[in-house]
């Protein structure tokens, strides 16, 4: 079986809400949704604001202060400079992360809109206050396809959710200038099925991508029974799409999100390509107690390094040990190595 942060993660993140399959939903019509047909999709619902001319010193010094300042190390990952608009490391990206029909799923749909968008400001001003180098952007991280136990009509054990619920998450990002990220876990389904169906949203200039190897089943395994895996190739399909889309629409280059954990997760990654229209994070979404979780940080991201870094908080389930009865704080997380540029809360 699998460790102890595998198993705890399992059963909240999977069992307690509709990710695979804890009774029928409001989401059930959508399984075999095809490709969305937006009629009216507004690309000015946020103004990111980034500098009229890419400034390469600022970036460098940026990305070296991420490892603080120790470049002896493997980290900072020295690549070509990202696209003109580009987000990272620039600011720091602070996320809310679940889905509007599930309370349990995590903090964006379990409290009230205007409460949960309230929360999220809140978390952005403390981290303001933590690091006054860093400018701050809040998000809205929302699970747009999510892994199920049951396969469905399709077979594909996962659940795309109806355009009208992204259209609210959109909505929602547009009352607090947020960005948005849509998160995929393909079950047996795969990327290349999967994201295009989500093309009209990632042609917005704020609407970024995540993926979640925990849930993508590349034998005939159930989600959440085994922990799942990408490879590099998978991480450089979905690189290229945002590329490609980045190049034909002249946005700014796009965000990818890797949910992380444990090795067996990704693999290959030293083959994972880096463009200047995307940035990758890598996102240690592991929980438990503290010790536990800056072990999988180490192992996940700061032994194996792809180019930024995220790192995730769980409000409940961090806080199960009596010793330690709250989550990190974001002075504990700046000492981490490298910093995280993308935190996110569920």
């Amino acid at each position: 079986m699998k460790s102890s942060l595998w198993l705890t993660a399992f059963y909240c993140s999977v069992l307690t809400g509709i990710l695979i399959g804890c009774g029928p939903s409001k989401a059930t019509g959508t399984e075999e949704k095809e490709a969305p047909l937006l009629e009216i999709v507004d690309s000015s619902v946020v103004q990111v604001s980034t500098p009229v001319v890419f400034d390469t010193v600022l970036y460098d010094q940026l990305v070296r202060s991420l490892s603080h300042h120790d470049t002896s190390e493997i980290w900072p990952v020295r690549e070509a400079y990202p696209g003109m608009g580009a987000l990272l490391p620039f600011y720091r990206i602070i996320a809310f992360y679940g889905n509007l029909y599930s309370t349990r799923m995590g903090v964006l749909g379990a409290l009230p809109p205007d409460e949960m968008l309230d929360s999220l400001q809140s978390e952005v001003r403390r981290w303001e206050a933590a690091d006054s180098t860093m400018a701050v952007k809040p998000a809205l991280h929302y699970i747009a396809v999510t892994a199920q136990r049951a396969p469905g009509k399709g077979g594909k054990y996962r659940l795309r959710m109806p355009d009208t619920q992204i259209q609210k998450v959109l909505e929602l990002a547009k009352q607090i200038d947020a960005l948005v990220f849509l998160d995929i876990q393909v079950g047996r389904s795969t990327l290349q099925e999967e994201i295009p169906l989500l093309r009209e949203y990632l042609k917005l200039p704020h609407v970024h991508l995540g993926i979640d190897p925990e849930y993508s089943m590349k034998t005939a395994s159930v989600p959440g029974e085994k922990l799942g895996t990408m490879d590099a190739a998978d991480i450089n399909y979905a690189s290229e799409y945002l590329a490609q889309l980045v190049v034909e629409n002249n946005l700014p280059p796009k965000i990818l999100v890797v949910h992380r954990f444990k090795t067996s997760m990704l693999t290959n990654y030293k083959q994972i390509e880096k463009r200047p229209e995307v940035q990758l994070v890598v996102h240690m979404d592991g929980f438990g107690r503290r010790e536990l979780k800056l072990s999988s940080y180490k192992q996940t991201i700061t032994n194996e390094p792809v180019q930024f870094a995220g790192f995730k908080l769980f409000y409940k389930n961090d806080t199960v040990d009596p010793k330690m009865p709250t989550i990190m704080q974001p002075d504990e997380i700046l000492k981490l190595n490298p910093v995280p540029v993308y935190i996110q809360y569920q």
